[in-house]
């Protein structure tokens, strides 16, 4: 009697539509996917080794280097973390500032995540109007605070610079535009029937499976999951901030939740200029000794920093928490076992939006 062989498919780690190497080994029957493993330690950087035993001024500009698509928010994560270890207080005015800015990087970081989606589905005309929205939001970031990457904006107790009065106008006209295309583009995405086709009902993670998985960011309430840390920011939380959350558990609920916070971070930048007090943007305070773990919302999820410091401000030891391992695990586990095709496998990992510098470091 002949006997069907499965086939073990590699994808990666070079592949067009990856962002960066990985690796996906799919065994399939087939077209159907019967299991997926997912292969790291293409680009470990070693990073924490590198920070132990650096003053924190050197380790704040080397935390934003852990990745270049989410350096704000390691920024903003690192600096509160010795803030509260040391117990500084930010001034009031460079509160706000660090929401406008931090909200500025997540809306590029979404943009690119639902490029890259709308590029891995043959979409391409469409993921390149988001690329190009997505450089509006980058001129903001330099225009903010001098640089569109690896911008070393929040400092202990405040950030480097004020916003003038002609930055704040130029702001609030960008996210005028931003929100006419975007809302354009989202409407081409939930009306595309190609689109329905390579999204609806695929690459299904249950609420039940994203909780196994401890599924974070976008990823997990697009599974229905009502977690975002920003929920817990004393500032976000006088901006009256509420989660975004979709119960259709699929790629396309996954792009539809960045492309709802995509207008939520709009409105959130909004109320931020118009309560943002006056005053300086510097609280000054020194960096103390001790032991600290402390989490914020990053694009994709859940961020934790492990911080022990001396008495003199140094990093004596640190561990750094990404969210991008458990939506990898979650994709490879749940999303695609028992795909109808291998060629969904693309892009379910990428509608995941995993970030392999910021797992790898």
């Amino acid at each position: 009697m002949k006997k069907t062989v499965d086939v073990a498919v590699p994808i990666g780690p070079v592949h067009p539509c990856w962002k960066e190497p990985i690796r996906i080994k799919c065994a399939t029957k087939g077209e159907q996917v019967l299991s997926a493993e997912v292969e790291l330690g293409y680009m470990k950087k070693g990073i924490e080794r590198i920070m132990q035993g650096r003053p924190w001024q050197e380790v704040m500009f080397l935390a934003e280097r852990v990745c270049g698509i989410c350096s704000v928010v390691h920024n903003m994560v690192f600096i509160e973390t010795m803030e509260a270890i040391s117990g500084i207080e930010p001034a009031e005015r460079a509160a706000f500032l660090r929401v406008i800015v931090n909200e500025l990087d997540r809306m590029q970081s979404h943009l690119i995540a639902n490029f890259s989606y709308c590029y891995t589905i043959e979409h391409e005309t469409l993921g390149m109007y988001l690329l190009n929205e997505r450089e509006h939001v980058m001129d903001l970031l330099e225009r903010i605070t001098g640089n569109r990457v690896n911008t070393a904006y929040m400092i202990p107790g405040g950030v480097r610079y004020d916003l003038r009065p002609d930055d704040a106008d130029a702001v609030k006209a960008t996210l005028d535009l931003l929100e006419k295309n975007i809302t354009r583009y989202m409407g081409i995405f939930e009306s595309g029937p190609m689109i329905a086709l390579r999204s609806r009902g695929v690459g299904v993670l249950t609420k039940e499976d994203a909780l196994r998985a401890h599924a974070v960011g976008p990823t997990a309430r697009a599974s229905g999951i009502s977690v975002d840390l920003r929920s817990k920011h004393p500032t976000y939380r006088k901006l009256g901030f509420e989660p975004v959350v979709r119960t259709e558990c699929d790629n396309y609920a996954r792009i539809m939740v960045r492309f709802g916070e995509l207008f939520q971070s709009i409105g959130l930048i909004r109320r931020a200029l118009a309560m943002m007090p006056e005053g300086p943007v510097r609280g000054g305070g020194i960096c103390k000794g001790g032991e600290v773990r402390y989490s914020g919302e990053a694009p994709r999820g859940e961020l934790t920093y492990v911080v022990k410091a001396d008495r003199y401000g140094r990093v004596e030891e640190i561990a750094i928490q990404t969210p991008s391992i458990m939506n990898i695990d979650a994709c490879a586990h749940y999303m695609l076992k028992g795909a109808l095709s291998i060629a969904d496998v693309t892009a379910t990992f990428i509608s995941s939006d995993p970030c392999v510098a910021c797992t790898e470091r």
